[in-house]
């Protein structure tokens, strides 16, 4: 009976054991870099799309296999609206928020103290100028930049890297594109200019993340 009672107390041991390695919380930290859009139209030619900005983010992640994990993650991006054309620019203020999910492919296994990751995922970006629109906007002949709200499915790949600081405790550093439609809501092209396509939004992060 004893026997039998340190069998279960041994199992039951494990098994938390292994539950409370199975998850990751964290948070990030960055800047977003958005290559800007050529806009063509008859009155000439411009360059339309977001600044550069900071970026935090948090995420929960599930560590599925060995080698496979998965994350479910938040990101606020400040992401100013602008339109330029020689030496004139028209800037408008917004945010991003974005929310998806995402698979990793580790290098090595959890308990290595390093690992390299790619992640793939998709999910959607939500773009929103809070500017304050006016009568008159420079560069009009090419775009409006607008108050209003967009939101475009994305996909999501990137790549990182994990160093375990501490039992538990872990830094990350990573590189993701989150990759969506160009939101010609939120800038409208002018009659007759063209412009559009995909939009990459480059975010390089550092983030500090707690497993148990």
């Amino acid at each position: 009976m004893k026997t039998l009672q340190l069998s279960v107390m041994l199992m039951a041991a494990a098994g938390v054991s292994c539950f409370a390695q199975q998850w990751e919380v964290g948070g990030l930290a960055g800047a977003s870099f958005v290559p800007g859009t050529a806009v063509t139209s008859p009155l000439g030619s411009a360059t339309t799309g977001f600044k550069s900005g900071p970026t935090f983010g948090a995420f929960v992640g599930q560590n599925l296999y060995p080698r496979v994990s998965g994350e479910l993650r938040y990101g606020f991006l400040q992401s100013n609206l602008k339109l330029q054309s020689g030496g004139t620019e028209t800037t408008f203020s917004g945010v991003a928020h974005v929310l998806h999910y995402d698979v990793l492919f580790h290098t090595n296994k959890r308990e290595s103290r390093t690992q390299y990751f790619v992640a793939v995922g998709g999910g959607m970006k939500v773009y929103r100028g809070t500017g304050k629109e006016s009568a008159y906007q420079p560069l009009s002949q090419y775009a409006y930049l607008t108050k209003t709200q967009a939101l475009k499915p994305m996909a999501s790949v990137g790549a990182g890297f994990k160093y375990i600081l501490r039992p538990r405790v872990v830094l990350r550093t990573e590189f993701r594109d989150y990759i969506t439609m160009f939101p010609k809501d939120l800038i409208a092209p002018a009659p007759g200019a063209k412009f559009g396509g995909l939009l990459h939004d480059f975010v390089p992060m550092v983030g500090i993340s707690y497993e148990y």
